[in-house]
């Protein structure tokens, strides 16, 4: 086999990785609409929706470590795509149920059933992608992934919005098929080398990664406040609910845009360039809290969205070289676990107290993290 025949084989693998990345979020993406959709189907209340998607991420937390430490001794590509199809057949299941209009508890149990294998399917295919790309492409490949994150993100609920009209429970088929691509297309790995799987276990949890875990859910705090407040933003301001979208655009173009600079410049940030991007974070976050005026909240949101990336890529890539080795889909699983621990955070938030507490709340959340990396910095 020739060296150009390999180089294709392996940009052919990272595709291949990379349309499985952006695939696997897609039943969280469209997850609240779909399942809103559902809920007032069977209902008459989308009230129902929240509660599935409280159980599949309430579920994701809890299974992240112990279904990723059921899966320590198993080829990580084949382990994954057992996840990937287990979710599905879950979520499968869900659509026969709600056609058939049985007791709405049973669906969110199979919403939670269909949520405890996320953490854990995001950490292998995370650390396949190592297997993929040598460590000087890392943070161009995980600034591409962020990306195509933030598109799916985007593109995901408006497609469940769409197909749900038609019928609820054709979009919840359409996106556990659409959530099902990265069993087909995940490039098969190897194991970890024998001398890496026989290594001392590490702890999974050293102050060193949980400095960076801390980072990751304060930030999906700030996000998840804004993208949850942005009707309320709006009203505050006086425009219609639909311009909610005033605030959710700007932030998510933002997020492309850091996501393409990270790919652009493919080096992994220093840790002063990170500070500088938390404290960005939090000024945005800031902006977004005292509803100064419309343009001045909609800064805060841009703000809060350049750094998602930057910040999210030097987050995996610190974990990728912290983490003992055999232990690193438990880390990356984790991670994934930390940004639901931060949309769970700013949901209970809003829930007890009003949107400009809420923000308040995570703006000072944000602040503590940087103190927290500024002084862990000096001391190195």
């Amino acid at each position: 086999m020739t060296t150009d025949t390999i180089s294709k084989a392996g940009a052919a693998s990272l595709v291949r990785w990379f349309i499985s990345s952006a695939t696997l979020p897609v039943p969280q993406a469209a997850g609240p609409v779909a399942f809103a959709l559902v809920a007032l189907a069977l209902t008459g209340d989308t009230s129902g929706g929240a509660g599935m998607i409280l159980a599949m991420t309430l579920a994701q937390v809890a299974g992240a470590i112990p279904i990723t430490r059921a899966g320590s001794g198993l080829p990580p590509t084949a382990f994954l795509r057992v996840l990937v199809l287990f979710r599905t057949v879950a979520l499968g299941g869900l659509a026969l149920l709600a056609h058939y209009s049985v007791p709405f508890i049973w669906l969110v149990v199979l919403s939670a059933l269909a949520g405890a294998v996320n953490g854990a399917a995001f950490g292998y295919l995370r650390t396949i992608l190592n297997q993929l790309a040598p460590s000087a492409k890392l943070p161009r490949a995980l600034g591409i992934a962020s990306t195509l994150n933030e598109v799916t993100f985007v593109l995901a609920p408006v497609m469940a919005s769409g197909l749900g009209t038609l019928s609820p429970v054709f979009a919840v088929l359409a996106i556990a098929s659409l959530g099902a691509i990265p069993a087909l297309l995940v490039p098969t790995v190897m194991p970890a080398p024998a001398e890496e799987a026989h290594q001392a276990d590490g702890s999974v949890v050293s102050p060193a990664i949980l400095l960076w875990l801390i980072c990751a859910a304060a930030g999906s705090s700030t996000v998840a406040a804004l993208e949850i407040g942005a009707v309320a933003l709006a009203l505050h301001f006086g425009y219609a609910p639909a311009l909610a979208i005033l605030f959710t655009v700007p932030l998510c173009l933002a997020s492309v845009a850091g996501g393409i600079w990270v790919s652009v410049r493919n080096r992994m940030g220093s840790r002063r360039a990170v500070l500088i991007q938390l404290t960005i974070m939090a000024s945005g976050a800031i902006l977004a809290a005292l509803q100064i005026s419309m343009p001045v909240t909609v800064l805060g949101a841009v703000l809060v969205g350049v750094v998602l990336a930057p910040l999210g890529t030097y987050y995996s890539l610190i974990l990728d070289s912290l983490a003992p080795p055999k232990r690193r889909p438990e880390v990356f699983a984790l991670l994934r676990t930390a940004n639901a621990t931060g949309i769970i955070i700013a949901s209970a938030i809003m829930t007890a107290v009003s949107l400009q507490t809420a923000l308040i709340t995570v703006s000072g959340l944000m602040i503590c993290v940087a103190l927290i990396v500024a002084i862990a910095s000096r001391r190195r």
